[in-house]
């Protein structure tokens, strides 16, 4: 066999233990993931709040604690995380929005937010006006093309 067909297989090799890695890793990260939400359903909360600000901001300048800084996975310090600066009671307090919720949330305006811990999951009500609804994601190339061939072939 020449030389090169070593070559193939080893590559191939190589290329099946990072499939079964990444396999075998995925499950175990979406266990965990599925404890978590678990967990964050059980302490959920309602609150009003004043949402003042919201910005995307890197986890090390967002202003949350050193404790919530330390805790997250170091890759993850440097991405930009949707932080809200909301009065809750008679507190200012920094929050980590999910990013749905994030994109409707209007400022200035008293809201009743579904809070667990220091994240906001969920919109419940806007004082004075009605909850937003998500907006919708543009439609790709791609999507816009496939819809036509649809169209076309059905009609």
């Amino acid at each position: 066999m020449p030389w090169w067909g070593y070559l193939l297989i080893g590559i191939g090799v190589l290329l099946i233990a990072a499939v079964v890695f990444m396999v075998i890793f995925g499950r175990k990260m979406q266990k965990k993931q599925n404890e978590a939400e678990q967990q964050m359903e059980l302490t959920k909360q309602t609150v009003s709040m004043l949402i003042i600000d919201k910005q995307k901001k890197k986890m090390k300048e967002s202003g949350l604690p050193e404790s919530v800084i330390s805790q997250a996975p170091k890759y993850s310090r440097n991405l930009k995380v949707p932080v809200v600066k909301a009065k809750v009671g008679n507190r200012v307090m920094t929050l980590i929005a999910d990013q749905d919720v994030f994109e409707i949330l209007p400022v200035k305006k008293t809201c009743t937010v579904s809070v667990s811990g220091l994240y906001i999951k969920e919109l419940k009500a806007v004082r004075g006006g009605s909850v937003p609804k998500i907006p919708e994601k543009k439609k790709g190339f791609l999507r816009k093309l496939r819809e036509k061939a649809a169209a076309a072939k059905n009609g």
